[in-house]
C-alpha cells in the first residue's frame, strides 16, 4: 500500500478536510486535518484515524502508523513545522 492508498482510503472514509501522508515499506506518518477532531479527547481521535487502517495493519500490509490530528484552525497555524517531507 502506498501513501496516496492510504491518503485516498482516510479521504474517502472519514471526511477530512485534508490528509498527509508520508513513509515507506510499511512505516507510515499521518496528519488529518479536521473540525471533527475539535471535541474529541486525544485517544477517540487517535481511534477515529486508525480505524480503516486496522484491516491493512492486521494483514500485515502497514506495520506502524503515526499519527497527528489538527483541527483546521489549529492547522493553519502549525503546517509550516508539520507538513511531511
Amino acid at each position: 500500500m502506498d501513501t496516496q492508498q492510504i491518503e485516498s482510503l482516510l479521504l474517502e472514509t472519514l471526511g477530512l478536510a485534508e490528509v498527509h501522508v508520508s513513509g515507506e515499506g510499511s512505516h507510515f506518518q499521518v496528519i488529518a486535518v479536521s473540525d471533527k477532531f475539535e471535541d474529541m479527547s486525544r485517544v477517540k481521535k487517535q481511534q477515529f484515524v486508525y480505524a480503516p487502517l486496522a484491516e491493512k495493519i492486521a494483514e500485515g500490509v502497514m506495520h506502524a502508523v503515526s499519527i497527528k490530528t489538527f483541527t483546521e484552525t489549529q492547522w493553519k497555524r502549525e503546517k509550516l513545522f508539520n507538513l511531511p517531507q
